[in-house]
């Protein structure tokens, strides 16, 4: 199974910005940046929403050209389309994830996103 991907030239500013608009997309990104690793089970990022929202969230991602998600049998894996991001828009993805750190929730040592009360 093949998922839909934009180009690097089919990849629009508007559509980037309004899927990073979102503060439970922009935190995947920000997440998926600080993971140098490779590939991330989707499942990682259950910390950050519920399995329905978290794969509609995934799929506008996907959609806008943010990340790239690829499917292994039952499991996806998601990257951030870096090198794409930067030549189509050189120093945007690093702009808006260096301010989103100030807006972003902050995280505890295992990667939970830290709520009040808990």
């Amino acid at each position: 199974m093949q998922l839909a991907h934009p180009t690097t030239d089919q990849i629009e500013l508007a559509n980037v910005l309004t899927a990073l608009g979102d503060s439970t997309r922009l935190a995947i990104a920000a997440e998926l940046a600080r993971q140098q690793d490779g590939p991330v089970a989707c499942s990682h990022f259950l910390m950050f929403a519920s399995k329905t929202n978290l794969s509609y969230h995934l799929a506008k991602l996907r959609e806008a050209g943010v990340t790239r998600t690829e499917v292994s049998g039952t499991s996806r894996f998601t990257t951030l389309r870096r090198s794409d991001l930067e030549q189509r828009f050189p120093g945007l993805l690093d702009s808006v994830l260096a301010a989103a750190k100030e807006t972003l929730p902050p995280q505890d040592a295992g990667g939970r996103v830290e709520t009040a009360g808990a």
